[in-house]
């Protein structure tokens, strides 16, 4: 889902002339007259969360500062673009103080909007993200951290926040990559253990001769190359909270001494003379089906009761994609600060292709497809491009993957011979045709048009201005070559030129009155 920005300005013409120009971003535009009924739609709840507001500062019921003052009381931090007429410095300062992200002066162009509501976003999701990584890093993740746009989600937040409340066993389900890590450390933050130790197992991950030894610790010399005590998970996690990842892999034999551990609430360290009594709350996770595994013997009966108390089931990202913009841009400003990139943002197309995608490796697939596109992008925004792979699998979107970089071959020359280029990359025109002799120019132009057309999807506003030409141009040389647009999507071009025409008319008629 794209971002949602809320409009607020008691003056029509403008009204709709930046729902059009937000519309025309690829953004979802809501549009209100006053200040009062903004902050009722800020604070409505089961409503469309909103991600940036675009604010008149003089209005008659309730003008701009009184409604950035009311929104910092109630603690309602949205990203906030605030405009007017008068342009003064005290005006901006002011604006600034109370708590804006910019400020634009009426009427505003299109591309000074646009660079203000991608810098107000990146700026947001990176401030979301690193408080975010803060809390986690003090173990004071909270749910409010991981809000969500899901209702799947939202059930396993309420689950979340009821569990916390208690030491009950906690067995998160879901598939890998969802992100049960961070429910459990939200889990945590939300208890009276917030702040204290949170120790992570991967039960996958042990060996098995020292899962004994990893888990419930051991003596010095008690068995060869245990040269000094080690106090185990269990001992470390005392007064917190322990986490079993992937428990359903933990072997029979090591299922034995964690059920008598969760039993008895004490460990017996190997090579210990007497048992170390432990205070811990236990949150397990899997990404397998216990029950199946107790059915075919792999898991022990006993302790799966034990362990699926209280289970909550964390949807893969393909039933949450309304999440997927945000965990998106969050990604890419973390990513864009790590890399030293000045990217403003994702690109509407992109986040379309993301949010079409089905995402089998869930999150953290995600984060790793958003880190490589921010190490890939040379421009200021995450475009379709950068996304290569995603797109070959999402029907709609054609983006061509280009070849590993081949080095440049060529033929020695000879007397009275051309020298051979030969070009491996798809996206680079050859200058020669088979027999070596220069192509024509309007084969290269055909070419170029082609390419255009597909890498802009037939959009003829977008392909016209890329290629420089104007739009009456372009649909003339298409014409020539043979391969014109579809009446739909010419249908559908002249609609967006009529609609813009109006509402630009109506501007001026609003302004001369």
């Amino acid at each position: 889902m794209s971002p949602r920005i809320l409009i607020v300005d008691d003056d029509p013409v403008q009204r709709r002339l930046l729902e059009a120009l937000v519309h025309r971003f690829g953004y979802g535009a809501e549009v209100l007259d006053g200040g009062e009924a903004a902050l009722k739609r800020l604070q409505g709840v089961g409503d469309a969360p909103i991600d940036l507001l675009i604010l008149d500062l003089v209005m008659p019921d309730l003008d701009g500062m009184a409604v950035l003052g009311r929104m910092r009381e109630r603690g309602l931090k949205i990203p906030t673009i605030v405009q007017t007429a008068n342009g003064s410095i005290e005006a901006v300062i002011s604006a600034m103080r109370a708590g804006a992200l910019d400020f634009v002066v009426k009427p505003v162009g299109a591309e000074r909007l646009q660079v203000s509501i991608k810098n107000a976003l990146r700026v947001d999701a990176l401030e979301d993200e690193v408080r975010r990584l803060s809390r986690q890093a003090l173990g004071a993740l909270s749910f409010k951290d991981i809000a969500s746009k899901s209702p799947d989600m939202e059930r396993v937040v309420k689950l979340g926040e009821r569990a916390a409340k208690s030491t009950i066993p906690v067995l998160l389900e879901g598939e890998s990559g969802v992100g049960k890590e961070i429910i459990a450390r939200a889990i945590q933050g939300a208890s009276d253990r917030r702040g204290r130790a949170f120790v992570t197992v991967n039960c996958g991950a042990l060996p098995e001769n020292l899962i004994e030894s990893i888990l419930f610790g051991h003596e010095k010399g008690a068995f060869t190359g245990a040269n000094e005590k080690h106090a185990g998970k269990f001992v470390e996690a005392h007064g917190g909270t322990l986490f079993l990842d992937e428990i359903g892999e933990l072997p029979l034999d090591a299922q034995v001494k964690l059920l008598r551990a969760l039993q008895e609430g004490e460990v017996d360290p190997v090579g210990a003379k007497r048992p170390v009594k432990v205070d811990i709350r236990l949150i397990s996770a899997t990404n397998q089906n216990l029950i199946e595994l107790v059915k075919g013997g792999r898991f022990r009966e006993d302790l799966y009761y034990r362990l699926n108390v209280f289970p909550i089931g964390v949807p893969p990202l393909r039933q949450r994609r309304d999440d997927i913009a945000d965990l998106s841009r969050r990604f890419a400003a973390r990513f864009a600060a790590e890399e030293g990139k000045r990217l403003r943002g994702i690109g509407a197309e992109a986040l379309a292709l993301l949010g079409a995608y089905d995402w089998p490796g869930n999150v953290r697939q995600l984060e790793n497809a958003v880190f490589r596109a921010v190490v890939l992008a040379d421009g200021d925004e995450l475009t379709v491009a950068e996304f290569p792979q995603i797109a070959a699998q999402v029907q709609g979107f054609d983006v061509r993957v280009p070849a590993a970089p081949a080095p440049v071959a060529l033929q020695a020359p000879r007397e009275k011979e051309f020298v051979r280029v030969e070009v491996r990359d798809p996206n680079v025109l050859p200058l020669l045709n088979e027999n070596g002799d220069m192509r024509r120019l309007d084969q290269l132009e055909a070419e170029a048009i082609r390419f255009a057309l597909v890498q802009h999807r037939g959009r003829m506003s977008a392909v016209a201005r890329k290629l420089g030409i104007g739009r009456s141009t372009l649909y003339r040389k298409m014409k020539e070559y043979g391969f014109a647009p579809a009446a739909e999507d010419s249908a559908v071009e002249n609609g967006a030129m009529e609609d813009s025409t109006e509402i630009c008319a109506s501007g001026r008629n609003g302004a001369a009155a």
